[in-house]
């Protein structure tokens, strides 16, 4: 067999493939009728088929109605031929037969190429090679009449329209691949013999596609016709193949990923390649990015919810406005409604109705909740809330937004057509009557009760059951229980507190008037990507009165061209001046998830109408904010403090790198300062982010996606360092620089004794590759011994105070600094220094008395660094006073603060005292380190024996030896712990943030386990209860190999914004060296595969992810690379779970998951060193950088370090 050709990475077929389908003479007319193979050799050059179609040329074909076979179930001229078992709910077809073939050379060429070709249910296809995702042309196994042989190893696949001849290596395998076409393709013929042509004629193709049409493909010299159709993307050469069925390829769109690159052009990303599309207009490609990304969804959803509940007849129409097929759902009011009254729906708020989708909310939809819906049903939910419905008020599917709005309002925050229960009026009855409906299956009388009135939490007067919820809990009504749940904090309708356009608030806001001409673009469905151009905007009338936004054409028109409710804005951005082509502007954002930006040429007058807009939708609650110079301002949901269990309404104001928060009770709270926070990341499926400080967390929910990351991407840059200045630099809890603090932090770990320390120079790329990095984002940065130089650190330090902006003694001050050296009298000079320093603004103060405090720990170990007090002040005196150092004053100065640290920046005893400490500590570990009385890389680590709890701690020496056997029995003989046949204790590493944890191997080393533990992950001896199981599952089991489906699911990052999906099913295949992951049973190729010796597997999945079952799995993944992954996996049941694991601890550790016999002697006791005196062990953590920090926080304060444990 010959080699295959060398890949193209410029298109999914050749030039001259291409040229086969375009030739630059072809004639215009085809007759039909038998044509003469022309052959030189064994070289088969052209061959036309019975049908009459040329296998060089597809120009003008048309369908024949004489066509003798047909798909059944569709005609040529349909997209079913390319679609037929790829939809989302039908799995892949398994590859039938597949190998290399010689396919027939375009335009009668004698150069035969040589394609791989696969074939299954559905297509024949041929790529260029086996390993390529894409196919080069794709045949429907439907289209196919008949398969013959035409000559020595050649065969002929003749279609309706077109014949295709490959050439293959010998005649038997010729014959193999006839005989399997023929009998795949009779196959599919004897499925619906029923069809005629007739029918099939009948068929429009273009009633299955999404969208399709012309479009430029980078790579291509002609357009491509590209259809997109339910959850795939089909490339054609151009509209005749696709009315024929044939086309080039697929793309599966579960894997896809789409992004605008500019104007007319998109690129639609997948794992295997980038398809760069260039469509003739704007507002084309918009059209397609869209139709692109309801195809994504579709593959992403799930449509086994809907179809149950749509077995119900009344669920298959919209509830409010009668649309077929509605895939949301409100899951406390239980009712089916479609996409547009979904939107409308959630500007109700949640405590009228939460909307969730029935395709993609799939943990929502629990078998008790959909079971309510198939008994529930519209029908039933529309005796009661529409009952009334005067035929004028009533909407259809065609009704528009503001109708629709109208008419939900007065459905359900009124109750306006709701037939009202006998007892309403009365609350004592309704809520003794709602006790008694509760025990009972009767849900429509529970519903009327609830949603006339009747309290959820009522008082039962049964003290064994409280309230209406555990009464129906006792009485075995799942459903009743389920429709309770959903509606703990429903609030019912109140018509009489408001009119229908009123916003749900307890106080009305107060109407606000403004009017006048502003600058405007179209409203957007997206973030504002690039600046926006004068010629963007156009000029329009504006006017804000009786809590509406209207803009007209001018004004003089009476009729408004669009207008925003002010109950919809939910956040107001002020854009910096000069931000788009118009001097002022600022941004709305509604609850429809849709973005106004507007212009003004005057600051003043933008000044205006925020202030008019903001006054009119904020709450009175929230008003203070009002007096804030706000950058961004608005509403969202968040969680924080000690009411962490619901989400509530808070209102939030940025201002420079302030976030100010007031909650919906009116309570202001502490604004957190951005650059000072601990932690900020985006968690959770639906999009959270996360605010850390040192005494509270606060968790921000994304309801919105578009107004979510503008406030993400704020936020994000607000807690970043915005200038060069110290102020505007991310800072510590005690206002030091975070860049200044980790720096210092390392070198005071690894650096303290480094000779020559800040006088010799670290390499300059790395100096400033580190130096961007950690003004870039100094949080994200760790540095860690082996990675980074001492050198490089040092150096980055030094010109980080050397570029600083405004000096760190600042360009007022400075000058005084330099003349206090003239003082004579050292009393006066210390003195002039103090008030000096009590000048400089708190960040500068703290930040050089940081410093100083370091430089006063380097020249205590002069004699190994040999750097003096005097020869720092050479280094750090031009560097902070940022001079040529030629002027001996600037050094004076720095010897002076170094000389006189505990007079200048009063330094009590006591501070004095765990200085001196902290310094005696790090050289009693160097010098133990150094004499070989420790042995080399020996620490102090806390283990806990059976949970995390204080009393249980033991503070253990770990030799680089020690393995988790050893470590085990030296913590079970302290506590004189005698482990009995069948006790299967082990070491477990324990990772709290994750929620999970993984028994050590009992031959795994212990320390290079603590240099990777991090701040949230400790030791424990415990027994390992299933060690037994796993032990008799590995002896009964045949083979060394574990396969079976698992839910899986993968964590990405939410703001690429790449939330990830949930999980998945999936099937795996555990080796003796690799995990592979298929798509499905039959799938041929591995979606993904891993070497399992670089897999780390712990048992637990965090709670947050929900996952679908309770037996899981969290992986770790490092390559050589230092490139990570972290994924997940669910197992039905707790044996499947024993039954992977086992397998994985049997796979990584050579067969032996426990030993034989086990010895009974124990690790040697070290001695206590008795330099260390009556120090206590000290609990580490971490890598080693961390490690030497905890000893040196010890030394400082020994109970903070201990009450962390």
């Amino acid at each position: 067999m010959g080699r295959p050709r060398s890949l193209r990475f410029n298109s999914l077929f050749s030039e001259d493939e291409f040229g086969e389908e375009h030739p630059s003479a072809a004639p215009a007319k085809y007759e039909l009728g038998c044509c003469a193979v022309c052959e030189a050799g064994d070289m088969l050059c052209l061959c036309v088929g019975k049908g009459g179609g040329s296998s060089w040329s597809d120009r003008d074909l048309s369908l024949h109605p004489s066509a003798p076979d047909t798909f059944p179930g569709s005609s040529p001229g349909t997209l079913s031929d390319s679609m037929e078992g790829t939809s989302a709910t039908t799995p892949l077809s398994p590859t039938i037969k597949a190998g290399w073939l010689d396919k027939n050379p375009p335009q009668g060429s004698y150069i035969y190429q040589k394609r791989w070709v696969k074939l299954d249910a559905d297509y024949l296809r041929y790529f260029d090679s086996e390993k390529d995702t894409y196919s080069k042309r794709l045949i429907p196994v439907s289209s196919i009449s008949r398969v013959s042989s035409v000559g020595d190893q050649k065969f002929e696949v003749v279609t309706n329209n077109r014949n295709f001849v490959f050439r293959a290596e010998n005649d038997a395998d010729r014959n193999e691949w006839i005989r399997t076409l023929q009998e795949i393709a009779e196959e599919r013929k004897s499925k619906a013999p029923e069809r005629t042509l007739m029918s099939l004629a009948t068929d429009s193709a273009t009633e299955l596609a999404n969208k399709s049409g012309f479009l430029e493909l980078r790579g291509f010299k002609h357009k491509l016709f590209v259809v997109v159709s339910e959850d795939k993307v089909f490339l054609y050469k151009n509209a005749e193949d696709y009315q024929l069925g044939i086309g080039i390829t697929y793309i599966e769109m579960n894997v896809g990923n789409v992004k605008e690159v500019d104007r007319r052009g998109f690129d639609l990303t997948t794992p295997y390649r980038i398809f760069s599309f260039s469509a003739d207009s704007e507002q084309e490609k918009e059209e397609w990015v869209e139709a692109m990304q309801q195809s994504i969804t579709e593959a992403l959803s799930n449509s086994e919810v809907a179809e149950r509940i749509w077995a119900v007849e009344s669920n298959r129409f919209c509830a409010d406005c009668g649309s077929p097929k509605p895939d949301w759902a409100s899951i406390n009011l239980c009712v089916v409604i479609c996409k547009r009254c979904a939107g409308e729906h959630r500007g109700l708020g949640p405590g009228i109705t939460k909307v969730r989708s029935l395709k993609m909310d799939r943990k929502v939809w629990t078998e008790e909740l959909i079971e309510l819906f198939q008994q529930f049903g519209n029908m039933m939910a529309n005796q009661f809330w529409a009952a009334n419905v005067p035929p004028s008020e009533a909407i259809s599917p065609t009704s528009g937004s503001q109708e629709r709005r109208r008419f939900l309002i007065a459905k359900y925050r009124e109750g306006k057509y709701r037939h009202y229960h006998p007892l309403f009026g009365n609350q004592e009855e309704l809520n003794r009557a709602l006790c008694v409906a509760v025990t009972t299956s009767d849900l429509a009388e529970t519903q009327a009760l609830l949603f006339c009135g009747a309290s959820v939490t009522c008082d039962t007067g049964d003290p064994q059951c409280p309230t209406p919820l555990a009464l129906a809990e006792r009485s075995g009504q799942r459903l009743q229980m389920e429709f309770l749940l959903h509606n703990k904090t429903s609030e019912p309708p109140r018509l009489e507190m408001m009119c229908s356009e009123e916003k749900p608030y307890s106080v009305h806001l107060p109407s606000i008037t403004h009017n006048g001409f502003i600058y405007k673009t179209p409203s957007m469905v997206k973030p504002i990507s690039e600046r926006k151009g004068p010629e963007e905007f156009s000029r329009r009338w504006c006017t804000l009165q009786d809590g509406v936004l209207s803009y007209y054409e001018n004004n003089r028109n009476t009729v408004p061209n669009g207008e925003i409710r002010v109950e919809e804005i939910v956040c107001l951005v002020n854009n910096p001046l000069h931000a788009h082509g118009i001097e002022s502007t600022f941004e709305v954002y509604t609850e429809a998830d849709r973005l106004y930006l507007f212009g003004l040429e005057s600051p003043d007058s933008a000044r205006e109408w925020l202030k008019s807009i903001a006054k009119s939708f904020v709450h009175p609650c929230a008003e203070g904010l009002l007096a804030l110079d706000f950058e961004r301002l608005g509403r969202l949901h968040y969680k924080g403090g000690l009411t962490l269990e619901h989400a509530q309404e808070g209102w939030f104001a940025l201002v420079g790198s302030m976030l100010h928060v007031c909650s919906e009770d009116g309570c202001r709270q502490e604004p957190l300062q951005l650059r000072k926070l601990q932690e900020l990341s985006i968690q959770g499926d639906h999009e959270v982010l996360v605010l850390v400080e040192r005494r509270r967390t606060l968790y921000i929910q994304g309801e919105r996606k578009l107004d979510f990351l503008g406030w993400v991407h704020a936020i994000q840059k607000a807690a970043g360092s915005s200038g060069d200045t110290l102020s505007e630099q991310q800072l510590t809890e005690s206002d030091v620089p975070l860049l200044v603090d980790r720096c210092i932090d390392y070198i005071t770990q690894c650096g303290l004794t480094s000779e020559g320390i800040y006088r010799k120079s670290g390499q300059n790329s790395k100096t400033t590759s580190l130096l961007e990095a950690l003004q870039r984002d100094a949080r994200r940065v760790r540095l860690k011994e082996g990675e980074h130089q001492v050198d490089d650190v040092a150096n980055t330090l030094k010109r980080f105070f050397r570029d600083l902006g405004d000096g760190l003694f600042t360009r007022r001050w400075a000058p005084d600094w330099l003349w206090a050296t003239a003082l004579e009298d050292e009393e006066a000079k210390v003195g002039e220094y103090r008030q000096l320093l009590a000048a400089l603004p708190p960040v500068n103060r703290a930040t050089l008395k940081a410093l100083i405090n370091h430089l006063f720990r380097i020249q205590c170990f002069s004699g190994e660094n040999q750097m003096t007090t005097h020869n720092l002040a050479i280094v750090f005196g031009p560097t902070l006073f940022q001079t040529d150092g030629k002027d001996y004053k600037a050094g004076r100065v720095v010897e002076d603060l170094i000389s006189h640290y505990v007079e200048i920046f009063n330094v009590n005893d006591q501070e004095m005292k765990k200085q001196q400490d902290e310094i005696t500590a790090i050289m009693k570990m160097r010098e133990a380190s150094s004499s070989g009385t420790q042995q080399a890389g020996d620490f102090i680590c806390t283990v806990y024996l059976e949970e995390k709890k204080t009393e249980t701690e033991q503070h253990v020496k770990i030799p680089a030896t020690m393995t988790a056997e050893e470590l085990t029995f030296e913590i079970l003989d302290r506590r004189k712990i005698v482990m009995k046949e069948k006790d299967y204790w082990s070491c477990f590493e324990v990772n709290e943030r994750e929620e999970a944890e993984r028994p050590l191997h009992y031959s795994e080393k212990v320390l290079p386990i603590l240099h990777c533990l991090g701040t949230e992950s400790y030791l424990v001896v415990k027994k390992q209860m299933s060690m037994e199981n796993m032990l008799i599952y590995l002896a009964s089991r045949v083979g060394d190999c574990k396969h079976g489906m698992m839910k899986f699911r993968e964590e990405r990052n939410l703001l690429g914004l790449g939330l990830s999906t949930g999980f998945h099913d999936r099937y795996f295949i555990l080796s003796h060296s690799w995990l592979r992951l298929y798509k499905e049973v039959r799938s041929h190729k591995p979606e993904k595969e891993w070497p399992v010796r670089n897999l780390k597997v712990y048992l637990g999945v965090k709670k947050k992810l929900r996952p679908p079952t309770c037996w899981g799995f969290t992986v770790f993944y490092e390559n050589e690379k230092h490139e990570k992954q972290q994924w997940y996996l669910c197992c039905d049941t707790q044996a499947d779970l024993r039954e992977w694991f086992a397998t994985f601890l049997q796979v990584q550790n050579g067969g032996a998951l426990w030993p034989l016999e086990h010895p009974r002697m124990r690790v040697a006791q070290p001695q206590q060193d008795a330099r260390l005196g009556n120090i206590s062990l000290i609990p580490l953590r971490g890598n080693e950088s961390e490690m030497r920090n905890s000893v040196a926080a010890f030394a400082t304060d020994p109970l903070t370090l201990l009450r962390n444990v």
